[in-house]
């Protein structure tokens, strides 16, 4: 049954909201008047966890310098220093040894649970939950708060009930209730927009390649300027060069582009193409940044050793997918059974060009999007990034993707909502216990 009244109310029970709750249930033991109250709007707590990087879940990733941590972080960026400085990756990974968790990194420093099943990282935030004392109720949703004249507040659900809280902790990820709470008790609000999300080439000229990875490619968005001058003058401008040019994994698909370097290259470009409609030049340097010289290199030793190959049979590097090295030289009008020794001057200076300036216009945004992740939330400057209170509403704590802070792939989100949460629940027991 759900109480009248508790010591702490925590909104949301995603990675965030939990992470909050334990925290101050462990560091306020004994403390606790009135408990700490979990509300979560759904039946089964945790879902982003539980189906997030394909049911294993990437718990954070192995980078343990905060100055190269926020470097993730397309929105958020040099003001997350402070809250990683206080709790990294290595925090989560011994915060989760600690629970009952072991997690192990991959090659590519993304940790995930030893068992490599999300349901481990779910099970073990519960069982901590309830260790801790934690009441967890389900199916409740928070409709609107009331700040009271003499401290904490008054929440209303949606089932009708009301509760009061001496303390608020709103962990709604990017769902526009959390939004609506925060805007009653004085917030702004960043407008949110997808980030993290695949790509839609017009026309799709690669369509024939679908299913083709290459690693590395070099992507670049060439923002053309707005056409309409009432948009433009309301548009944000990239804040450098760096977030339009991304190096990494590429899978061709059926609409288009996906992979890591395009979802890095779409968080970081996020508001930039939601401005431009999803409509935009991409250059693709199929070669990962390799320099002219180098490939004209290796044309010279293919010539020399392979001269008798022919074209369609030898590739310029064995890592060069042979789907996409066929697709390349039908592009530039090269036969494949043309000898090497027989390559023209022009011919070679026009897969040189195909290899690394390929040139394709993006109409939209895949069909699916990626980890569920927007842009956009609380403005930062509102929220004592040390403690996770608000600014504006003493009691008022905002921790997880409720603000607008957004990572890329890898389980840096993740690690924002642990980070977050962590520094919520530390704070709020500091409050209740006087320390």
């Amino acid at each position: 049954m759900l109480p009248s009244r508790a010591s702490v109310v925590v909104v949301g029970g995603g990675p965030a909201g939990f992470m909050a709750a334990i925290a101050a249930a462990e560091a306020a033991a004994g403390h606790l008047s009135g408990g700490v109250l979990l509300l979560e709007s759904t039946p089964e707590p945790l879902h982003k966890v539980l189906i997030s990087g394909g049911g294993r879940c990437n718990v954070t990733h192995a980078c343990w310098d905060p100055r190269l941590l926020v470097d993730h972080y397309p929105r958020g960026g040099k003001a997350l220093r402070g809250p990683f400085s206080r709790f990294a990756p290595g925090d989560t990974v011994a915060w989760f040894q600690a629970h009952g968790l072991q997690l192990v990194e991959e090659p590519d420093g993304r940790l995930f649970p030893r068992s490599n099943r999300s349901s481990s990282v779910v099970d073990t935030l519960r069982r901590a939950a309830t260790a801790a004392g934690v009441a967890l109720h389900t199916a409740e949703a928070g409709q609107t708060a009331e700040a009271l004249p003499g401290g904490g507040f008054r929440l209303r659900l949606r089932s009708g009930a009301e509760l009061l809280a001496d303390r608020l902790v709103l962990a709604t990820g990017s769902h526009p209730s959390g939004h609506r709470i925060a805007a009653s008790l004085g917030h702004g609000l960043v407008a949110p927009v997808p980030s993290l999300f695949t790509l839609t080439l017009a026309d799709h000229p690669l369509l024939d390649l679908a299913g083709v990875a290459m690693d590395p490619v070099q992507l670049e968005l060439l923002l053309t300027p707005l056409a309409d001058r009432a948009t433009a003058a309301t548009a944000t401008a990239p804040a450098s060069a760096k977030p339009l040019r991304q190096r990494g994994p590429v899978l061709i698909t059926h609409w288009g582009l996906s992979g890591p370097a395009t979802l890095r290259l779409t968080a970081f470009a996020a508001r930039a193409l939601r401005e431009r409609r999803y409509r935009a030049e991409l250059r693709v340097d199929w070669t990962g940044g390799r320099k002219p010289a180098e490939l004209e290199s290796w044309f010279a030793a293919a010539r020399r050793e392979q001269a008798r190959r022919q074209l369609g049979n030898w590739r310029p590097w064995p890592d060069l997918s042979r789907r996409l090295w066929l697709h390349l030289l039908a592009l530039v009008g090269l036969d494949t059974s043309l000898r090497w020794a027989d390559l023209p001057r022009r011919g070679e200076q026009a897969l040189v060009t195909a290899l690394r300036d390929s040139r394709y216009m993006v109409s939209g945004r895949g069909p699916f999007g990626e980890e569920f992740v927007t842009a956009g939330g609380i403005p930062l400057a509102e929220v004592n990034l040390a403690t996770m209170e608000s600014r504006l509403r003493p009691g008022l704590f905002l921790v997880g993707e409720l603000l607008d802070v957004d990572g890329v792939t890898g389980g840096f989100n993740f690690q924002h909502c642990w980070s977050s949460g962590w520094l919520a629940g530390q704070a709020l027991a500091a409050q209740i216990t006087g320390a």
